[in-house]
């Protein structure tokens, strides 16, 4: 089964990456990420082969993944700039 490759997930999680490119809001990006990781533990082996834990392993990953992206990429409550000096000020 495609699924039971670590190759297949990480195949999958940089077309989803990709496909990030074209769609905004960091959606497809945690999922891929996720996907990566996925494909990462297969090779190694510490994930088992079984459909359900692989689904759950990906899921958990893309959350970690999307909030790990979410507090790196968003800015901290924007605020407007405040001049106290004007260039023209003498």
């Amino acid at each position: 089964m495609l699924w039971q490759s670590g190759w297949f997930w990480i195949v999958i999680g940089f077309a989803m990456g990709t496909a990030e490119t074209l769609l905004p809001g960091f959606i497809l990006l945690g999922f891929g990420l996720g996907a990566v990781l996925t494909g990462l533990l297969l090779f190694l082996g510490v994930v088992g082969q079984s459909l359900p834990v692989v689904l759950l392993v990906w899921a958990v990953a893309s959350a970690l993944g999307w909030v790990i992206l979410k507090a790196v990429f968003t800015r901290h409550q924007a605020r407007p700039k405040i001049w106290k000096k004007d260039i023209n000020d003498n």
